[in-house]
């Protein structure tokens, strides 16, 4: 379930500092790509599930800020284009791009920032979802290491790398790990207005813990963090918009997966009635 991070934003990747003071000098006048404004259009794609507009908005934003010598313009956009491709299923993409961010992470001198913790959570989840866990929890080492070695790093950014890092330990076999990191990220989740998607998330990928380490014999725990992912998603007051319809989407199965059909298809209803009113 480790697609099912939220998408960042610009402020994730945008160091409150002046270039003028940190930038290598090229002899060239960077011309910055609108961080913002692209967030915003691929939020549109995403959306209405279009992604191969999404796709192709990414790579022509790329090819402006590399134009441009925009290299913040760049990271943000290998750090969206590894998100994108591995919810699209293409690994050598989405690796291709998580180790070009990480090269541009390390020549801006930024990867003890918040951008940096952001930026190899997001490479790291990449290669947890296609198979490589080890790999993934030494960048998620790092991630960790900057996160909480920055006091602006957000209680949604905490939760994350807490949530999908102990999906790495759980794949690894590594239970008691992963069972401590599922409870730091619920409490941090607990923390961020509107976190009670990313709580309901973390209960189905307990769920799945709890079923690979016991089977059966881990039932009435299973039930119990179901009813409470459940519980969470009915009555959350996130607005209903395209990252709801997305968590709906990609939460639905696993409710089915346990016999809560009624559940699921709950969720798989709102996720068509937001994607239609798109």
């Amino acid at each position: 379930m480790s697609e099912r991070m939220k998408a960042l934003s610009p402020e994730d990747y945008q160091e409150p500092r002046c270039l003028l003071d940190t930038e290598p000098f090229t002899g060239a006048r960077v011309q910055p790509v609108p961080q913002r404004r692209i967030i915003e259009k691929m939020d549109e794609y995403m959306s209405r599930r279009d992604y191969a507009g999404a796709e192709r908005h990414l790579n022509y934003w790329l090819a402006e800020a590399r134009e441009g010598h925009d290299r913040q313009g760049e990271l943000m956009l290998h750090n969206e284009l590894v998100g994108h491709f591995r919810k699209v299923g293409k690994k050598a993409e989405a690796l291709e791009h998580a180790q070009e961010a990480i090269a541009l992470l390390e020549a801006l001198e930024l990867t003890a920032s918040v951008t940096g913790g952001t930026t190899y959570v997001n490479a790291a989840t990449a290669y947890s979802a296609f198979g490589e866990a080890e790999t993934a929890l030494a960048l998620f080492e790092k991630a960790r290491d900057a996160y909480e070695g920055e006091e602006r790093t957000g209680p949604e950014l905490l939760g994350g790398l807490y949530n999908n890092m102990a999906l790495a330990c759980a794949e690894l076999g590594r239970y008691g790990e992963a069972y401590a990191l599922f409870d730091k990220a619920m409490a941090q989740m607990e923390k961020h207005p509107g976190g009670e998607l990313e709580q309901a998330i973390t209960c189905l990928n307990i769920a799945d813990a709890v079923f690979a380490e016991q089977g059966v014999s881990g039932a009435e725990r299973i039930r119990s963090l179901l009813d409470r992912g459940w519980a969470l998603l009915k009555n959350t007051e996130a607005p209903r918009d395209g990252y709801f319809a997305f968590v709906c989407e990609k939460c639905a199965p696993g409710f089915a997966a346990y016999g809560y059909e009624d559940a699921a298809g709950e969720l798989q209803r709102w996720s068509e009635e937001i994607y239609a009113g798109s």
